[in-house]
């Protein structure tokens, strides 16, 4: 029996806060957390609860946008294990996801072994769009990210990324920030500047994402033919449409649904980036004969 199955019992609400990267969602999870009475977040790859890290590994250590992205969303079994193990023995009545969709923290807390997230509130509703572009501005030009835990628990581990430390007054919802002030009311965060910041990020182009999406067809099943592939991308990932022909014979049902989640599992765990939705349009079923038409 899985030793974190019953996870989901112990009475835990999961909260999310969702999105864009850059945005601020580090910087204003404290308050948000306040708000609600939570004391602990998940926040790219970390577990924290009452302003301690408890568990896990942060992606802004990492010296690779992609690497960040597998942290972030706990793609290696021993880091969701440990953090989840952390979860259970802490017992945690109410915890704050952070992510930059809806299917991100959806699978955060799947990987985790938590419920999916109760209520989801985005960035857009507790900062102005001048802050949000004040966050974007501060992390495309200097790099600057931010870990929402105190400067000594991210010096402990964290101190070749270490830039500098911000407090804020929580009171009524609103922050005023304060830098270094010495005020024991103050909620401390830390700036950090990760390698793969330094370096820039990776992107992918569409027609790599394409060739991957078909190579994975053609992995799966290589009776199936792809005729068109069309790729959407918006704030929240990747959209793939893929229109095939299809032997006839085949399990139509399990087997798209299969290959559409052998897509999105490759595609995802190769790159790190999140792929929304695959959608399968079947144009022609091959290998049917015609019926022959009778003689009058």
């Amino acid at each position: 029996m899985n030793i974190f199955s019953k996870l989901s019992n112990h009475g835990i609400t999961v909260f999310a806060l969702v999105g864009e990267s850059g945005t601020g969602k580090s910087f204003r999870a404290k308050l948000l957390a306040q708000k609600y009475g939570i004391n602990a977040l998940i926040d790219d790859g970390l577990l924290i609860q009452d302003d301690k890290i408890l568990a896990g590994r942060t992606a802004k250590h990492e010296k690779t946008y992609m690497g960040a992205v597998r942290i972030a969303l706990f793609d290696d079994k021993q880091h969701r294990d440990e953090v989840a193990r952390v979860l259970q023995k802490n017992k945690i009545k109410k915890i704050l996801i952070l992510g930059t969709s809806e299917k991100m923290v959806g699978k955060i807390a799947m990987r985790l072994q938590l419920p999916p997230p109760s209520k989801i509130i985005k960035i857009e509703d507790i900062s102005t769009r001048e802050e949000i572009e004040k966050a974007i501005r501060s992390r495309q030009i200097e790099g600057k990210h931010v870990i929402p835990v105190p400067a000594i628990e991210v010096k402990k581990s964290y101190s070749q990324i270490f830039y500098k430390s911000i407090r804020e007054i929580l009171s009524k919802g609103q922050s005023k920030i304060k830098i270094l002030k010495k005020d024991g009311s103050l909620s401390e965060k830390s700036i950090v500047t990760p390698e793969f910041s330094k370096k820039g990020r990776i992107e992918i182009s569409e027609a790599a994402l394409s060739q991957m999406a078909m190579h994975c067809v053609s992995e799966f099943d290589s009776d199936i033919r792809v005729k068109k592939l069309t790729i959407k991308t918006d704030s929240h990932g990747y959209r793939l449409i893929i229109t095939i022909d299809v032997p006839f014979g085949k399990q139509l049902t399990g087997e798209i649904h299969n290959l559409q989640q052998y897509i999105i599992e490759n595609i995802e765990r190769f790159t790190g980036i999140l792929v929304e939705e695959v959608s399968i349009i079947i144009d022609k079923i091959t290998g049917v004969a015609p019926k022959e038409t009778k003689q009058k």
